[in-house]
């Protein structure tokens, strides 16, 4: 059965992009608006449980994440591709990597977990394991990771998008999946290029959090502080971020 994506562009830079824990292919801002078409290829996929796949079953882990990838950029025709992942699309990309290191270009991270487990206190735990079922939980962490600035309309639109396009136990499961998850040893000293763009008002992976971890792992790694932005650059700052995404896979 073939695998629903969608798809901006004709060029010959080829990426496959990874949506983050609350998003779909469809919810990435106007940055969408500001892609280049001719000279870039960019397939969305949505994860099984979400979007155009929500009636996709599954495991719902980032295993299967990558199982998907592979398998869209086969029946596409792709032998190498670069990806782009969003926060739990961060680590799902590097899962891929670890499976398929010799068809992968170009690593791209829009504020994005880690390789190594992602450490939660008490509360912390209690609020994202509670999210599956509560919109308030969900909003909390969206006002959160963008650092208290966003405006309401933009919170209710984000979690009306998150309740609607998931399933909650698809939510639920990614998250046991990405969160306890430890990728560090198998991708540490990896030789891909990679860029990580992070929105300097996120409060959870900020800058600091990146270099402490992305550059550790990967040795041809930049991190790029997003100035405006917390969590969210393609909605928060969308033509800065398609120029930088564009500056990188271009050079």
């Amino acid at each position: 059965m073939a695998i629903a994506h969608r798809r901006i562009g004709t060029g010959p830079v080829r990426v496959i992009v990874l949506h983050d824990w609350f998003g779909t292919c469809a919810n990435w801002g106007s940055a969408l608006d500001y892609l280049d078409p001719e000279g870039f290829s960019y397939v969305f996929l949505d994860y099984r449980g979400y979007g155009d796949r929500r009636d996709v079953p599954g495991r719902y882990t980032l295993p299967e994440i990558a199982d998907d990838v592979l398998a869209l950029a086969d029946e596409i025709g792709w032998d190498t591709f670069s990806l782009m992942g969003h926060s739990m699309g961060g680590k799902a990309m590097q899962q891929v990597l670890v499976r398929a290191p010799e068809r992968i270009e170009k690593l791209i991270g829009i504020n994005p977990v880690p390789a190594a487990p992602y450490e939660m206190d008490d509360a912390t735990h209690a609020l994202f394991h509670g999210a599956a079922g509560s919109a308030e939980h969900r909003r909390t962490i969206l006002d959160l990771v963008t650092g208290h600035r966003a405006g309401r309309h933009w919170l209710d639109r984000m979690v009306a998008h998150s309740l609607g396009a998931s399933r909650p136990e698809a939510f639920a499961a990614y998250l046991a999946s990405w969160q306890p998850l430890d990728l560090s040893a198998a991708v540490k000293g990896s030789t891909v290029p990679v860029l990580v763009l992070v929105g300097e008002n996120d409060l959870a992976l900020t800058p600091e959090v990146m270099r402490a971890t992305w550059q550790v792992s990967y040795p041809d790694c930049r991190v790029h502080p997003v100035a405006g932005a917390g969590h969210y650059p393609p909605h928060e700052t969308p033509v800065a971020f398609a120029a930088e995404v564009e500056r990188f896979l271009r050079g």
